[in-house]
């Protein structure tokens, strides 16, 4: 795996704010932090300056461009070779009293007469909408969505700080699989109309498991890394998107796997990636490591890029980072950005 041709590397703790309404609309930026100082290491060890990394408040916020002014109706002009006829109109003549009294008699008539009923425009049909959250192993859940009315739609689902989008099938079906972030578990799946759906279950091996999460917005190329006990880069116990494992790791204390989230076709869609480690039934004991990275490429250069995450410890309180990334312009390209000390290293003991 080429993974590594060049590292940028920050060191310190980043201070950070907690937001409630990330990626919602509307919602305005706070940035009250900065954190100076990145550098840029490639395998000679030189040295350059990058930019600031910045903690923030952040925001996802969907632009909705305001609607364009209807046109004016457009007026028609004669052309040159057009004519106007004048024709010679009657002159009314109003009809003897005798006429008008049999005309009223006729119009009342009419009105008495049983009129037939004006046909009346069909309903529009009702979308039935049903969820359903089932719980599984691992402390996982399936999460259903029946929309028949709704093929082919983007939605979003929340879950206790997590949001991602995902889209319906041809049938207007979603069936998924999302990491539980509480025992009492509530999933909103929202159409962008505003209708969607409520399900909820209760997971009861939450505590069982350590989660993280870290999700963004469009294409940020952010990843979510973990070294368990001290597993180099490329070498069995890192997990990460390239190696993400999956929940059978969970369920035999093998170690950690990696849960991701959205439908990467949705244009400027959320995106997620959740790791899950077993704490009560590790084969090993020690500590893992968590970090962010992302890779400096044409799609992210030069620009201020945003994220959150969210970490909870055996199912207890969720707490949540916003950051605000500077990314170095785009003679950069194929370096990497490392962050580290945003998450809180996860202790484990052998069981």
């Amino acid at each position: 795996m080429k993974y590594r041709k060049e590292i940028i590397t920050t060191a310190g703790t980043l201070a950070c704010a907690i937001g409630i309404g990330f990626f919602m609309q509307n919602s305005q930026s706070a940035r009250p932090s900065y954190f100076e100082g990145a550098t840029l290491v490639n395998a000679d060890a030189a040295i350059l300056d990058v930019g600031a990394v910045t903690l923030t408040s952040a925001e996802y916020t969907d632009a909705n461009p305001s609607p364009s002014p209807s046109p004016s109706p457009a007026t028609s002009a004669s052309g040159p070779e057009d004519t106007l006829t004048l024709a010679a109109a009657e002159i009314a003549v109003a009809p003897a009293p005798e006429v008008q009294a049999a005309a009223i008699q006729t119009v009342a008539a009419v009105a008495d007469a049983e009129m037939p009923a004006a046909p009346q425009a069909a309903p529009a049909p009702k979308c039935d909408i049903t969820t359903s959250a089932r719980p599984m192993a691992a402390a996982m859940v399936n999460l259903t969505l029946s929309a028949p009315c709704m093929p082919d739609e983007r939605v979003t689902v929340h879950h206790s700080g997590l949001l991602f989008s995902q889209t319906t099938d041809s049938t207007g079906a979603l069936d998924i699989t999302v990491p539980a972030l509480a025992q009492e578990a509530v999933f909103i799946i929202a159409f962008t109309n505003g209708e969607g759906g409520v399900a909820q279950t209760t997971v009861e091996e939450i505590f069982d498991f350590d989660r993280v999460v870290l999700q963004w917005k469009g294409e940020t190329g952010f990843q979510l890394h973990a070294r368990e006990f001290g597993a180099d880069y490329g070498t069995e116990g890192h997990v990460w998107s390239g190696a993400a494992g999956d929940m059978s790791y969970g369920v035999t204390g093998k170690g950690g796997y990696l849960s991701l989230l959205g439908d990467p076709d949705v244009p400027d869609g959320l995106m997620a990636e959740v790791y899950t480690f077993p704490v009560t039934s590790s084969q090993s004991s020690g500590k893992v490591g968590l970090s962010i990275e992302t890779e400096v490429a044409g799609k992210n250069c030069g620009q201020e890029i945003e994220a959150r995450t969210l970490q909870t410890f055996s199912g207890n309180d969720i707490t949540s980072r916003n950051l605000t990334l500077s990314v170095p312009d785009c003679d950069a390209t194929g370096n990497f950005l490392v962050l580290n000390n945003l998450f809180e290293d996860m202790k484990v003991a052998s069981n």
